[in-house]
């Protein structure tokens, strides 16, 4: 059965004359050091001498070099999966780490002696900031990976209270877990959701609908993401009462219509990529060249003539829309 953990199932005492190390100060690291200080713990600052550093100690943190976060009690290892590997941190036996995603973790990239742990927030890295500081919190995964002390799990609860991680429940996965589902969502979810909206798109040109009027009704408007918030805030059965009876109506009678198509064996074809490790030992070789064919994919789906046009629209709809006028 899934198990759930809220802060009354942490206590921060458990972290009681410990240093903390957070590793990284971007997206992740700047929002979990100011949390953890912020939570009343102590809290280093870890990174390249580089700009990074010098914010963390614009932020008032002792920052320091990488390799010196080996001898914290625990390490927040907050930098991208594939520089994970490469950052030589040895910490002592009787130390946690704590990674924000259990992609290194679950394909053996990364195996630090000492305790380990995941605690991954489902939440962009500045949310993690905006939503401990608007004391709602946020929705986090979390999971020990390794238990050499006995004391892994109350450290790792703890931290992840004190990052605001609890306050809205987290929820138990194995590294493992957290990183298949996590790449599943970008590699059999999003190419079929693209696939979905490039076919909706070519019908409605086809009926002699602007591309203009296609695309905001998709995405410009922001309606769909508003529907998706009333999912998540209502559930379906609830939100399915703004509706209007029409749009009930077809909703519901039309289900069942795209049965036919198969996209669940190419599903599984991708997530054996994943679950086997073999997308992990192609984006290491990708990574390693330089992303050469990540640039000519950018450019292919998400280049200059994309953006030029996304441009254009938001310059006539939306918040930054219309004429200026001087007054």
């Amino acid at each position: 059965m899934t198990e759930f953990f809220y802060e009354q199932d942490a206590d921060l005492a458990a972290l009681a004359g410990q240093q903390v190390a957070v590793v990284g100060y971007g997206n992740q690291g700047r929002p979990w050091a100011l949390n953890l200080r912020d939570s009343g713990l102590a809290v280093s600052v870890h990174v390249r001498a580089d700009e990074t550093r010098n914010q963390a100690i614009a932020d008032g943190f002792e920052a320091g070099d990488i390799a010196d976060a080996s001898s914290a009690d625990v390490i927040c290892v907050l930098i991208p999966d594939d520089s994970v590997p490469h950052l030589g941190l040895d910490p002592r036996p009787d130390a946690l780490t704590i990674v924000a995603s259990g992609y290194t973790l679950a394909f053996d990239r990364f195996s630090p002696a000492g305790d380990i742990a995941m605690i991954a927030p489902r939440m962009l890295g500045p949310e993690v900031r905006r939503c401990y500081e608007e004391g709602v919190g946020f929705i986090t995964a979390v999971g020990v990976h390794r238990d050499v002390t006995d004391t892994a799990q109350p450290r790792m609860l703890a931290v992840a209270k004190a990052i605001g991680g609890l306050r809205q429940g987290a929820i138990a996965m194995t590294p493992r877990q957290e990183a298949v589902l996590d790449l599943a969502v970008e590699q059999l979810l999003s190419p079929v959701l693209t696939h979905v909206n490039t076919n909706f798109v070519m019908v409605m040109l086809e009926l002699g609908i602007p591309l203009e009027a296609i695309t905001t009704e998709l995405f410009f408007s922001g309606e769909v993401e508003r529907n998706y918030r009333l999912l998540r805030e209502e559930g379906f059965v609830a939100q399915l009462d703004h509706h209007s009876p029409a749009s009930q109506y077809g909703q519901l009678s039309r289900r069942g219509r795209f049965d036919h198509v198969d996209v669940t064996t190419t599903m599984r074809e991708l997530a054996e990529d994943i679950t086997s490790g073999r997308f992990a030992d192609e984006w290491d070789a990708e990574s390693a060249a330089g992303a050469p064919r990540l640039a000519e994919l950018r450019n292919e789906h998400a280049g200059e003539l994309m953006k030029a046009v996304e441009e254009d629209l938001r310059g006539k709809l939306g918040p930054t829309a219309g004429p200026v006028f001087e007054g």
